[in-house]
């Protein structure tokens, strides 16, 4: 149930209990006032009647001298010296008056006292009436209301989703409008945080950028350097390190150039499962990989796509390289249409990459090896420059399995 619903419920549930206990009230109230009327009425008539029977020895208005059927409260009472009235109860309600006269007799009168009446019935519409008159019009009221404050909660969560998104553009303020109430301090507060997040991330990406820029220069000295070393195992040693070194370096620039939002694609006619073939043949031969570690299927007929080709194999040159490094051989390529789906036979990407997607300099699990993070950080970010999806999810086997959607462009003709 959502929160229109939730406080509709309830201001309908307050109000229809309110204008029920004032509708009681209410009807209690004339109900006393009637009955204090009815018993004016008979006092005065049993004090008037007794005037006369001191004066004549008759009763008259309706009343009886020693009545037995006098109640015993009103008798006590009479007794005592007073004049009183009494009402029994139901079914057989009934309005006593009684007062002493000469001789120490009691002279009383009854009349039956029905606890509705035509006045009181037409109060008890006129209650039913406007109470439901009125819950129609609170809930009415509350449904807009609440409906109104529904909408400006739904705006600033869905602009923190932007912001979850990456728009850090994206204003909670200008979504739900001017206002001192919690809403517009709960938007504030949010875009406070979005600026505050905005700058950190301007800061890390520009710390990225310089480190990768200044460590540049000395890590080609030192592979160079390396390179000029006697054979030995200690100079292996050091130009692998210097090897590795320089990768990081270049898959950081890499990054700070995403970062920077100015990469764009170089866009060409590919026939996608051509491609794939010779893009595979390529890898295999630059990282002098095992006969059938790497295997290519396709599905249906080739798909001629307007993509860019660099930045699809890196993609997959990334994929494939992530998947022997820390999953199972074969790494199993699907081509169907404008897909690719790259499969391993490890154990899988860790939860939390599928829920959040690839993070920098987290490799996830320990069971999936170590590693800086980045191979799937650059591969994401060039299906984002290229307009498509990678997504990540579980193969059928086990695995992991990453798709990369390519999407339908008309930018060139062929």
């Amino acid at each position: 149930m959502g929160l229109r619903s939730k406080l509709g419920l309830i201001f309908l549930a307050v109000s229809s209990f309110a204008i029920l206990v004032l509708s009681i009230a209410v009807y209690n109230h004339a109900s006393a006032a009637r009955l204090d009327r009815t018993r004016s009425i008979a006092d005065d008539k049993i004090k008037y009647a007794a005037e006369i029977f001191n004066q004549t020895g008759l009763p008259t208005l309706g009343t009886r001298l020693d009545d037995p059927d006098v109640p015993g409260e009103l008798r006590q009472a009479v007794e005592d010296g007073k004049r009183a009235t009494y009402k029994t109860d139901s079914p057989q309600s009934e309005l006593w008056a009684a007062q002493g006269v000469d001789d120490g007799q009691i002279l009383s009168i009854v009349e039956p006292y029905e606890a509705s009446d035509d006045s009181m019935d037409a109060l008890r519409q006129a209650l039913v009436v406007g109470g439901i008159g009125t819950v129609g019009l609170v809930a009415l009221v509350s449904v807009v209301a609440a409906g109104s404050l529904s909408r400006r909660i739904v705006a600033v969560a869905g602009t923190a989703r932007r912001i979850a998104a990456g728009d850090l553009d994206a204003s909670a303020v200008a979504a739900v409008g001017q206002g001192k109430d919690e809403v517009a301090s709960l938007a504030t507060a949010l875009d406070t945080m979005a600026s505050s997040l905005r700058g950190q991330l301007d800061a890390e990406r520009r710390f990225t950028a310089d480190v990768a820029h200044d460590l540049r220069t000395p890590v080609t000295g030192l592979l160079t350097a390396a390179e000029l070393l006697p054979p030995s195992r200690p100079s292996e040693l050091v130009r692998d390190r210097a090897k590795v070194l320089r990768r990081l370096v270049e898959d950081l620039l890499e990054i700070a150039r995403f970062d920077s939002g100015m990469e764009k694609a170089d866009l060409e006619n590919v026939g996608l499962g051509a491609f794939v073939d010779s893009a595979v043949a390529r890898l295999c031969m630059q990282h002098a990989l095992a006969p059938g570690s790497v295997k290519v299927h396709r599905i249906g007929p080739d798909e001629v796509v307007v993509t860019d080709p660099r930045r699809v194999e890196r993609i997959l040159a990334n994929l494939v390289v992530n998947g022997l490094r820390h999953g199972e051989p074969p790494i199993e390529l699907t081509v169907t249409g404008r897909t690719i789906e790259v499969v391993d036979h490890g154990n899988g990407y860790p939860a939390e990459l599928l829920l959040e997607g690839p993070r920098r300099f987290r490799s996830g699990m320990a069971e999936r090896g170590v590693g800086h993070g980045l191979g799937l950080t650059i591969a994401a970010g060039h299906a984002k420059v290229l307009g498509g999806r990678l997504i990540f999810g579980t193969a059928t086997t086990g695995g992991a399995s990453a798709r990369l959607e390519l999407p339908e462009r008309t930018d060139i003709e062929s």
